[in-house]
């Protein structure tokens, strides 16, 4: 093994060159986000029947959502983007401290986003506003059967979308400590262009949360 491949890592045995395994790694990262589609797709269509079922209802119980905690959380989630995109250039054009303070500051504010999503949790346990696991749901407002659902609905896709973060902090996590090494520069670079691939489907996922499950309530009149 050369002293370059020690570092940046070797051409898996299955490929012929480096080129290949980055065009099978991209294939299979975005064949693997269109199942995530699916799979979004599918919690996104059970959100629409039931709002649309339900409309009023759920407009007045997202006005219990914390506006502008959601606001600076889209804020947040979008400079992560950012910063995300800078080091996958950082990395094409062989930038290690670039590449390394890009990593640190996605991580960085992907810890943020989630301090701020627990920290909203924690709000609506205050409030009682969470209908499972035995805890008690108070909710002042006509057909509060009809808001929990809401409430399910709200913790079940910011839940996943909270665990996708997760995920994904372990990846760059991962990555920062081989970019520390004097990894993942020039040709070398197409696990940071993947995993930018992961975090911007999950930054997009929320781009759509937010208005779901936020700004609903501005539609409904007095």
């Amino acid at each position: 093994m050369s002293e370059a491949n020690a570092i940046h890592g070797p051409v898996a045995h299955q490929f012929d060159t480096l080129e290949q395994q980055r065009h099978a790694g991209e294939l299979g990262m975005w064949t693997f986000l269109a199942t995530e589609v699916m799979f979004f797709g599918g919690v996104f269509l059970a959100y629409t029947l039931y709002r649309m079922e339900h409309e009023a209802v759920f407009a007045e119980a997202s006005g219990k959502m914390d506006l502008r905690l959601g606001t600076i959380n889209t804020a947040v989630l979008l400079c992560s983007s950012l910063t995300m995109a800078l080091a996958v250039h950082a990395a094409e054009t062989a930038r290690r401290a670039m590449l390394v303070a890009c990593l640190t500051a996605t991580i960085v504010l992907g810890g943020a986003f989630l301090g701020i999503k627990f920290t909203e949790y924690y709000h609506k346990y205050e409030e009682r506003l969470i209908p499972f696991f035995g805890l008690p749901f108070e909710y002042e407002g006509p057909q509060p059967d009809q808001a929990a659902m809401f409430f399910d609905l709200y913790f079940i896709m910011t839940g996943i979308h909270a665990l996708h973060m997760i995920i994904g902090l372990g990846l760059l996590a991962v990555l920062l400590v081989k970019a520390v090494r004097g990894g993942l520069l020039g040709d070398y670079s197409s696990p940071v262009h993947v995993s930018g691939l992961y975090w911007h489907f999950v930054d997009i996922v929320w781009v759509f949360l937010f208005p779901f499950l936020y700004l609903i309530g501005a539609r409904q009149g007095p």
